[in-house]
């Protein structure tokens, strides 16, 4: 097997002897390239971001940010990244290099003080320079908003990077000011060709094995042989533990890359989403599809995380309060999983089992999410959070009804941090099946709601609070739905 190596800024560079569990952060910063800081380890700063050619969506290579805090360098093995080292053009010798569109207009407009985020910034930012579709957006951009500038530029692709010296007007100067890549640009240039390909990993330091198979059957083969194996695919929430509890793991298994799992198909009555497909990567190809996942994907997390986090991450790890759950309940979905003996399809409802426990068993893994067609017309997604955005939930509650000549037909509500899993409100969807959709309906479904669950008192709300959320919830649908209707 060839050895694993990863290229950096255009030059192949081995990547022995670090550890297995050694992140793309560390890698680089021992060998130099410190303008990759670590802020906060956890995926929640951007100081660390740095560009990964990944297969496109608009075109075969797409520039994407990533938090080089979170993600093991051997994860990377074979593939291709770009620091903000990199961005700038070498001159001739003796000569200081040509900085980057991006990196000039942070410079000229103010938008690097202490400087210590402006390297994250300054690739975050790249990201969407290169994005395929930004300059066709500036066609149509609206001058009254404030979060899309008039280049076409997503200011949410800052999202996951902080700025500790509060210059946030500055940036988003920049951001709004930089103009389309030229026809020379090396990087523009460089996604009209294929990325990297996957390539089978098998790295060994210090006892440890980092494992990348080549197939799904090779995967489960795998994971029978060593139940033990830690299994990831973005590394968002492994990245976590491996840097804050300093956990370490004897033999890990990447699956972002299989084939088998990047997959998305619509078909006549369900849309099959592959468990490795990122966030990112299902939002652009649905591109607004499926309403309900639209208003999800712009308050899970930021964009840096959306760029690696993937749905069978997020329903493998079991958390109650993570955001993607309830709205797959919400939509009827399904999980398939996949083991050496082969598949089975369980509806999300009978997945959960206890708190951070599924039916999911030793050497299983989550092949896809199906969702049911056709879809219901009425959505909603409710993160109630201290942030608006890039913040944990303390409540999260789905909606998908279907409402026809003022009567409820069908409801189904999924909720999040209000029990040890997430949950279907069995009781408010029957309370409103057959009735009404008018004030004393939903007020009565409300009272029903707040009773859904089991919330506790923690540091993020008081149980009150929470139950009080979820009535409110369906008030606020109602009320979302009438003047739309009124409209």
């Amino acid at each position: 097997m060839v050895a694993a190596r990863i290229t950096v800024n255009g030059k192949e560079t081995p990547i022995s002897p670090a550890a297995p569990h050694t992140t793309v952060l560390d890698f680089l910063r021992e060998r130099g390239l410190t303008g990759t800081k670590e802020g906060c380890a956890e995926g929640e700063c951007g100081a660390c971001s740095v560009l990964v050619a990944r297969p496109g969506v608009n075109k075969p290579t797409d520039w994407v940010a990533v938090n080089a805090c979170l993600v093991p360098v051997a994860a990377l093995d074979g593939q291709e990244i770009v620091t903000s080292e990199g961005l700038a053009t070498a001159g001739e010798p003796g000569t200081q290099p040509t900085l980057h569109p991006v990196q000039e207009e942070m410079a000229v407009r103010g938008g690097s003080q202490c400087g210590y985020c402006t390297p994250g910034f300054v690739c975050s930012m790249a990201a969407e320079y290169y994005r395929p579709d930004r300059c066709a957006h500036a066609e149509s951009a609206d001058s009254t908003d404030p979060e899309h500038g008039p280049n076409g530029f997503d200011l949410h692709s800052l999202s996951g990077n902080l700025c500790r010296c509060t210059g946030y007007r500055p940036i988003r100067d920049a951001a709004f000011a930089v103009g389309a890549p030229t026809e020379d640009d090396p990087l523009a240039q460089r996604r009209e060709q294929d990325p990297p390909a996957p390539v089978a990993t098998e790295y060994t330091q210090d006892e440890s094995v980092f494992l990348r198979p080549g197939s799904l059957a090779e995967t489960v083969r795998l994971l029978r042989e060593r139940p033990d194996a830690v299994v990831v695919a973005g590394s968002t929430d492994w990245g976590v533990e491996v840097n804050i509890r300093s956990r370490r793991a004897s033999c890990v298994v990447a699956i972002d890359r299989l084939p088998e799992l990047r997959s998305l198909r619509v078909e006549s009555d369900h849309i099959e989403i592959g468990a490795a497909q990122t966030l990112t990567e299902i939002e652009r190809r649905l591109d607004g599809s499926v309403p309900l996942l639209a208003q999800l994907f712009p308050q899970f997390a930021s964009r840096l995380i959306r760029n690696s986090a993937t749905f069978g991450g997020n329903l493998g790890t079991g958390s109650p309060i993570g955001d993607s759950p309830p709205v797959l309940l919400a939509l009827e979905a399904s999980v398939v999983l996949a083991d050496a003996d082969g598949e089975r399809e369980v509806p999300l409802a009978d997945y959960f089992t206890g708190y951070r426990q599924s039916v999911r068993r030793p050497g299983e893994l989550i092949r896809a999410v199906r969702i049911p067609l056709p879809l219901s017309p009425v959505t909603a997604f409710h993160k109630i959070a201290k942030r608006r955005f890039d913040d944990i939930s303390s409540v999260a509650v789905a909606f998908a009804l279907d409402i026809e000549d003022g009567i409820v037909r069908k409801a189904r509500i999924g909720l999040g941090g209000v029990a040890a899993t997430p949950i279907r409100a069995l009781a408010t969807e029957a309370a409103l099946e057959g009735e009404p959709w008018s004030p004393e309906t939903v007020e009565a479904a409300a009272q029903v709601l707040q009773a859904q669950g089991t919330p506790m008192n923690d540091h993020r709300a008081s149980a009150e609070y929470r139950a009080a959320m979820l009535g409110q919830s369906l008030l606020k649908l109602y009320a979302q739905t009438t003047e739309a209707v009124s409209s």
